[in-house]
């Protein structure tokens, strides 16, 4: 089993940055994936950006390319989601994912992970 605890949300003003992250436990070493996905209300959970856990690869969403950087630190277990330039439309709860598949290239659907985190809310004011 693996934990998944997200932190750094919060209030922002539009064209702010904030940096989430995700500090992982448990059976670290079977997650292949780290991905991050963002809820906003009466919308379905959409794919935001994801992250190879051993080997080099990132994928993000054209809603966010240019924006939001995805890193992650495996000394920590732990995933970071770099969020510059931020728009109204990027309010939603962020959720933290990760994948024990291996795949050629990180997944962007909601049922290509396993475990998922509580979310935390970002905000950004127009």
């Amino acid at each position: 089993q693996v934990q998944l605890g997200e932190s750094g949300g919060g209030l922002v003003q539009a064209g702010g940055s904030l940096r989430l992250s995700c500090a992982a436990s448990g059976d670290t070493l079977i997650m292949t994936t780290m991905g991050w996905f963002r809820q906003a209300p009466g919308k379905e959970r959409e794919f935001v950006a994801g992250i190879r856990r051993s080997i080099s690869g990132t994928v993000y969403a054209d809603s966010v390319k240019g924006r939001f950087t995805i890193s992650r630190d495996n000394d920590k277990n732990t995933v970071y989601l770099q969020m510059n330039s931020l728009k109204p439309e990027d309010t939603a709860v962020y959720y933290c994912a990760a994948d024990r598949s291996i795949r050629s290239r990180p997944g962007v659907s909601v049922s290509n992970y396993d475990y998922w985190g509580q979310g935390t809310q970002v905000t950004v004011s127009s």
